[in-house]
């Protein structure tokens, strides 16, 4: 069966994503936990706050809430939301409607989970996001999960060309403290993305303008 065909929309826009969860189209959902998420919770030494941007189907927020985390997901497609909630079940409060470049509350978090949120945004919108991402991740904290790397220009998924333009996005806010291959990718993804985990430093270095 061929893919559907959707009108024109910017991917920066909710409609975009309405449109596919609508027509419940959704190749980059896994339909599960990954396994390294789960070796990451178990390797924590307690429960953190945690923020899912772009929460989708809302599984890793499940996880995490039956883990014991604080988490919250959220998301700004109402449709994302309305096929996460038989998902989440008790845990349906855990996801909220809400843009991840306005304010938050209950910001900063001890966790940022990234999970094919960074690819689903347009390049022109990742400076914008790796701002965002520091101011949501506390000092001390960790930007943790999947990035997308690969070749072309056309998405989403839009991908990242290598790890140094990754560390172009997140230093000097973050240095990097774990990075492997994914274990377990869907297809869309297989051999293209790595678990990585980004620590956010105390302070930041003052600029030299």
């Amino acid at each position: 069966m061929s893919d559907p065909i959707f009108p024109k929309r910017d991917p920066a826009e909710p409609e975009f994503w309405d449109l596919r969860y609508g027509a419940r189209f959704a190749p980059w959902d896994a339909g599960r936990v990954p396994a390294q998420l789960r070796d990451f919770v178990a390797r924590s030494a307690a429960p953190r706050r945690t923020l899912v941007p772009g929460c989708g189907s809302a599984w890793d927020v499940r996880f995490l809430a039956e883990s014991g985390w604080d988490v919250l997901g959220i998301d700004f497609s109402d449709a994302a939301l309305a096929t996460a909630a038989p998902i989440l079940g008790p845990w349906a409060a855990r996801a909220r409607h809400a843009d991840f470049f306005a304010p938050i509350a209950g910001e900063p978090f001890e966790v940022v989970y990234e999970r094919a949120f960074l690819c689903a945004l347009p390049r022109r919108m990742w400076t914008a996001w790796s701002k965002r991402v520091a101011d949501l991740t506390e000092p001390g904290g960790v930007l943790a999960g999947f990035f997308f790397f690969g070749e072309g220009e056309r998405g989403p998924p839009f991908a990242l060309s290598s790890r140094q333009d990754l560390s172009a996005l997140l230093e000097p806010a973050f240095s990097r403290i774990e990075d492997s291959p994914g274990t377990d990718s869907i297809p869309v993804f297989a051999g293209k993305e790595r678990w990585q985990v980004w620590r956010r430093h105390a302070s930041l270095p003052k600029r030299s303008d």
